[in-house]
């Protein structure tokens, strides 16, 4: 599986990479332009993700600029709702809104609030399929 993780702090970052790299390959970004870039870049190489954590409040680009970037690349190449990538969002806002701007106009897959549980992190991952 191939995931990516973007995150600004560095001990979620750390905490997601750390628990993450025993599913998969985890590569990680620091800001929106940063995890946008990447993923364009592993759809181009034929390598697309299966997995990314999307932190809602990143520098240059928020999570859901990059959740919209993100669908809008998927939907170019034809991948159907299936076969998307799976988007978990990362929140430290304690905000209703925010997260349901995320589940209906982004299209993202379910959410976590931090500090992350890994317990819940694990049972999405099954949910999905993933693990």
């Amino acid at each position: 599986m191939r995931i990516l993780i973007a995150e600004d702090d560095f001990v979620s970052r750390t905490l997601l990479q750390d628990f993450l790299s025993s599913y998969g390959d985890v590569d990680i970004t620091i800001n929106g332009s940063e995890a946008v870039e990447a993923f364009s870049l592993a759809f181009d190489e034929g390598q697309p993700y299966d997995l990314v954590c999307l932190d809602i409040m990143m520098p240059e680009k928020d999570g859901l600029e990059v959740l919209k970037e993100i669908r809008k690349k998927e939907k170019f190449m034809g991948i159907t709702v299936s076969d998307e990538a799976k988007v978990i969002m990362i929140t430290a806002l304690d905000s209703h809104v925010t997260v349901l701007d995320a589940y209906y106009r982004g299209g993202c897959n379910d959410y976590l609030a931090k500090p992350v549980d890994t317990k819940k992190l694990k049972e999405l991952l099954v949910l999905f399929g993933l693990a």
